[in-house]
Formats: C-alpha cells, sequence, structure tokens
C-alpha cells in the first residue's frame, strides 16, 4: 500500500475528515518550482533530479526509481529533453505521468545531428510557461480532483506573476542596442527566449549530447563572433564553461558568464526558483551585452 493511501487511512481513523495530500515527482528542478506554485500546500512536490544537474543524460540512481514508485504523480518536459525517462517510467511501475510540453508549438533545431527535431527548453518562453502552468493544473485536478479549485486558483496567480515578471525581462532586453543583440552560448538552449526577446542566437552546440566543444564548433563560433562583433559570449550552467571562454580568448568578446536554463540551484544559490532563473539569466545578458556600451 503507498505511504499516501496509508496516511490518509489513519488521518480517518483519528476521527479527521482530510485526505492526505498527493505526491508529485518531477524530472527536473525547473518545473518541480512550477508544479510547487500551482500545488500550494495540497500536494508534496519533489525532483527526481538534484539542483545544478545535467538533466539530457542523467543516469538514474536506484534511490531516484525509489523515490518515484510511491509518487501518485510523475511531470515531465517531453520534447526529447529527458532521453531517460521512458526507462525511468518502466522501472518505477504503474504512475500516472504527464508532459508538460503537450499543446507547444516547438521551435525546431536548425543545425547538427539533432536538426529538425524540437528544441527542448519550452519554458525559456512566456507563452509557453503559461502551457506548462495550464498542464500542471489539469493533471493535479485529475489526479486529485477534491483540490481542483485550489489548483486553479493558485495557477491563476501563479500566471499573473509570470507575465509582470517576465514582461518587464522582456522590455530589459529589447532595450539593448539592436547591433548589439546577439546571444551566444554553448548549447542552443535558448531559442525560444531569443525569440520572445528579440536576440539573434548563435550556439556551439545544438543540444547537449555526444559532441560537444570540438574543434570545429569553436571556430565556426569564433568566425561568427568576429564578423558581427558580438561583445559577450556566456554559457549555460550545467556544462564545461571552457569552450565560451576559448571564444572570448580568441575574438573581442568578454566572457559574459553562466547562464541558466536546465536547473535550478539550491535554496542557498542564485537561482532557487523558476522566476530567479529567468531574472538571473535576463540581467547576465543585459550586462555582458552593454558592458561598454
Amino acid at each position: 500500500m503507498k505511504a499516501t493511501c496509508l496516511a490518509g487511512m489513519m488521518t480517518l481513523m483519528a476521527g479527521g475528515a482530510a485526505q492526505a495530500e498527493i505526491k508529485v515527482a518531477t524530472t527536473f528542478t525547473v518545473i518541480a518550482d512550477m508544479a510547487r506554485n500551482v500545488a500550494g500546500d495540497a500536494a508534496q512536490v519533489v525532483s527526481i533530479t538534484r539542483p545544478g544537474a545535467e538533466i539530457h543524460g542523467y543516469d538514474p540512481t536506484p534511490q531516484d526509481i525509489l523515490a518515484a514508485q510511491d509518487a501518485d504523480l510523475i511531470l515531465w518536459n517531453g520534447l526529447n529533453l529527458e532521453l531517460w525517462f521512458e526507462q525511468f517510467l518502466r522501472n518505477a511501475g504503474d504512475v500516472p505521468s504527464a508532459t508538460l510540453s503537450d499543446g507547444i508549438t516547438p521551435i525546431p533545431i536548425a543545425s547538427g545531428d539533432y536538426e529538425g527535431r524540437p528544441n527542448p527548453h519550452a519554458w525559456m518562453s512566456l507563452d509557453n510557461a503559461m502551457i506548462y502552468v495550464d498542464n500542471i493544473r489539469a493533471a493535479l485536478s485529475a489526479q486529485d480532483p477534491e483540490n481542483a479549485g485550489v489548483y486553479a486558483e493558485n495557477a491563476g496567480h501563479y500566471k499573473a506573476e509570470l507575465a509582470r515578471e517576465i514582461g518587464a525581462l522582456r522590455d530589459v532586453l529589447r532595450a539593448v542596442p539592436e547591433d548589439r543583440r546577439w546571444l551566444v552560448t554553448c548549447e542552443g538552449a535558448f531559442s525560444y527566449l531569443a525569440r520572445d526577446f528579440g536576440l539573434n542566437e548563435v550556439y556551439l552546440w545544438p543540444i547537449n549530447a555526444e559532441q560537444t566543444g570540438t574543434p570545429r564548433q569553436v571556430r565556426q563560433v569564433i568566425d561568427t563572433v568576429r564578423e558581427h562583433h558580438i561583445p559577450a559570449v556566456f554559457c549555460e550552467s550545467t556544462v564545461s564553461q571552457a569552450p565560451a571562454e576559448q571564444v572570448a580568448r580568441n575574438t573581442d568578446a568578454e566572457y559574459g558568464g553562466m547562464l541558466y536554463v536546465d536547473s535550478l540551484s539550491g535554496p542557498d544559490g542564485p537561482v532557487p526558483t523558476y522566476l530567479d532563473l529567468l531574472r538571473v539569466t535576463s540581467e547576465t545578458i543585459v550586462q555582458g551585452l552593454t558592458r561598454h556600451e
């Protein structure tokens, strides 16, 4: 018997009428934070991967599988992001799951071995974030209909906060001079943000996989940075910064710092929430592109 069911029976035996909260497992920390904002106190939300983890090629441990086995619901991104997840789900047993990218029109990957496949980092767009929240609300409500009203109210408040905060960040990035509006990163994980914020996107590799930071990738980006006099290059937090730093050393660009996309930090780190991730990433981009304006 699941621990949640046992806890509920004990509550009823003690004379209470409240149903035990459901347990929700998510594949990574970003959607765990989004789910917590929708769930509030009505559900327990955990992330299968730890803060700071590289989630594309994550290798689940037996403890990860055990942690998900007593979950009532698993939330995952889809769009080929969690390459490990389908096998994980089979090992986890008969646990309902929901794909949070359902309903999103993906941006296709433009080059490399994954050309034409969907870019999975859809949560970096405001419009897509609203779809994620709606999908989380629907999944929680289907699993726990008694709290559907709570989830709907929380989702509404959270969507309003996202619109307010992300809208302000978009205005700041769009104020960067047009000739400096270039976003150069290690992974092509920022296509949705670049599209929404009016940035030209350049990256070393399209998606974290086997071929990352090759001499050819570095050479191509060096040529692009020189051609367009791009002022700064960046790299996401879950991979080595060395290729981006190499580009900076061989051009007039500066290394602008780490951007966050795939994973949150711990509670005491710089990006403990999804909104912090968007804010810190946007501020880092603006500072790098306007430092010597």
